[in-house]
């Protein structure tokens, strides 16, 4: 009756403003917090901690935006980002890190990206890019000789 591969709605979960939430909060989906966390956090979706938001927690997600203030580590297979008005007090483990103009890290931070991942975007940015200013470059050389 139940798959087990059935495909999860991008429901959001939100930890309102005012709400003071502790434990550990496992997610399949978002999540959003603007209120203040403690304890753990996992989520297999996008996590964003937004301009009035405090977590006291350490973070596992996919994408972490962080606005407000988090104290505690991070993990992300993926993207993290820290706003102008983000503040993070913790230990960082990503594949991308943004830190925008005013964002405040305090703690240490490891790059990291899977072994295949990390094979196919150099492939593609390598193969991709490089052709098409190739062709652009030889579309105009030709396009020049033409005109003169």
């Amino acid at each position: 009756m139940f798959k087990e591969n059935k495909r999860h709605d991008a429901t959001d979960t939100l930890i309102g403003q005012g709400t003071l939430g502790e434990g550990k909060m496992v997610c399949e989906s978002n999540l959003r917090i603007e209120g203040e966390f403690r304890g753990e956090i996992e989520c297999n979706g996008d996590v964003i901690i937004g301009e009035i938001g405090i977590v006291r927690s350490n973070i596992t997600a996919r994408d972490i935006t962080v606005a407000g203030k988090v104290f505690g580590d991070i993990v992300t297979k993926g993207r993290l980002v820290i706003t102008a008005s983000g503040h993070l007090t913790g230990n960082i483990t990503a594949a991308t890190l943004i830190v925008q103009d005013g964002g405040k890290i305090n703690g240490n931070c490891l790059m990291e990206q899977k072994a295949e991942l990390k094979h196919r975007s150099h492939s593609e940015a390598d193969a991709t890019p490089l052709s098409v200013k190739e062709s652009n470059g030889k579309e105009t050389k030709e396009k020049s000789r033409q005109a003169g």
